[in-house]
């Protein structure tokens, strides 16, 4: 049976740093979920601020990373599900996140989120000639979904 815990950002940045397929660990959050198998961490939810700042209203929260081990049956949708209830239990009215255009989003839809519109066609990332920044090789480049659940 699977259960929700407490969990640091530490502990949930190394987790993710060690298992997320295709990003690694946000910098910051303002609050994670941990979800445990009886034994291990087999888990991860980290919530913070919206990337976008026009999204950054003072009443939206968004998931930027969700991580899970692979074989939990339903474990992305409980942690999206938590995620949703803690950030409606704050006070927040929405919380958002974005998926790969190839990701199908099915923990989302199980856990009641809607997509609402999509990125860009290209992102352009962080890398700006006033502020020039290297990607990282593990952030993708591709289209996203974004969702939202209120």
């Amino acid at each position: 049976m699977l259960e929700l815990q407490p969990i640091t950002l530490e502990e949930a940045k190394a987790f993710v740093n060690e298992h997320h397929r295709h990003n690694i660990a946000p910098v910051g959050h303002k609050f994670s979920i941990g979800l445990n198998d009886g034994e291990k961490v087999i888990g991860v939810a980290i919530v913070g601020r919206p990337i976008a700042r026009h999204k950054d209203d003072g009443v939206t929260l968004e998931v930027v990373r969700v991580c899970v081990l692979e074989g939990y049956k339903n474990a992305c949708s409980k942690l999206y599900a938590a995620a949703w209830r803690a950030t409606s239990a704050m006070g927040y009215k929405r919380l958002i996140t974005y998926t790969l255009i190839s990701e199908p989003g099915t923990s989302l839809k199980a856990a009641g989120w809607r997509v609402i519109g999509q990125t860009e066609y290209k992102p352009k990332g962080w890398n700006v000639p006033s502020r020039p920044r290297v990607m990282a090789a593990k952030y993708p480049t591709e289209q996203k979904n974004i969702w939202e659940v209120s």
